[in-house]
């Protein structure tokens, strides 16, 4: 039963997917955050299928498609991962201090920054879209997984700017070592999903997703002082869509 609890937690936390509801309690918050890839399993499976249908059985145009799938793993989630993209935006580009960058995460207003980042990431998501194909659906897929599997690991091991927020509290209530390992697990297992699709595309995707990883720890760290639920989610937007433009110019090159 507990590890249903900590399912319905996980993934209705992270995701518009119906769930039961369940109290949170200390047992099964756990484990909760073991479950949050299994929104990018579904997220990449809907890509994959959607996509597919209306690549290969559909006379839809171009754009059609691109605002198809650019839109699909928003309607999953719920935007609450683009919420902290927004945030991010906003509180990077004030050149504040560190305690006015934190206070600008808490703040519920949108600000300039964030709609033009918004506009900038939704142009670059439909530009990258219009040029995928069908063979490149499921290392994209896979996308979904590899970027939640390390923004789940960040929440587990980086230190924690604040002493509240949504991130702070699964920090605090998860056993952090074993979420991490089972965050790892993940993240090979969509490795290996992309390699066994393509070893050129399935590359260039987890070189990628470092190299942002890397970035994300880098500007976590020296702006924020620490890992914020608000950040965890800039990463994962931003691993998204990086990780969809390698792999369509690694595709492209085939």
């Amino acid at each position: 039963m507990r590890f249903f609890e900590s399912l319905a937690i996980g993934v209705a936390m992270y995701s518009k997917i119906p769930m039961p509801r369940v109290e949170w309690n200390e047992k099964n918050m756990k484990y909760a955050m073991c479950f949050f890839p299994l929104v990018g399993v579904v997220t990449g499976i809907l890509e994959v299928i959607l996509g597919n249908a209306l690549l290969v059985y559909t006379s839809c145009g171009t754009l059609f498609f691109a605002g198809v799938m650019t839109l699909l793993p928003v309607l999953v989630n719920g935007g609450i991962h683009m919420d902290g993209f927004l945030d991010t935006m906003d509180a990077l580009n004030s050149y504040g201090s560190r305690e006015k960058k934190l206070e600008i995460l808490k703040d519920s207003r949108t600000g300039a920054f964030a709609v033009i980042g918004f506009g900038l990431y939704l142009v670059a998501s439909l530009a990258l879209w219009s040029e995928a194909k069908s063979e490149m659906l499921p290392v994209i897929g896979a996308g979904y997984v590899m970027s939640r599997s390390l923004s789940g690991l960040s929440v587990m091991v980086f230190p924690s700017a604040k002493k509240d927020g949504l991130g702070r509290t699964f920090q605090e209530q998860a056993h952090r070592k074993r979420v991490a390992v089972v965050m790892v697990c993940w993240f090979f297992a969509a490795l290996a999903v992309m390699l066994m699709t393509s070893v050129q595309m399935g590359a260039a995707a987890l070189c990628t997703a470092l190299l942002v990883f890397w970035y994300y720890h880098h500007m976590a760290m020296k702006q924020f002082g620490g890992m914020t639920g608000d950040l965890a989610g800039y990463f994962l937007q931003l691993a998204e869509l990086l990780i969809l433009a390698a792999v369509i110019v690694a595709g492209g090159a085939l």
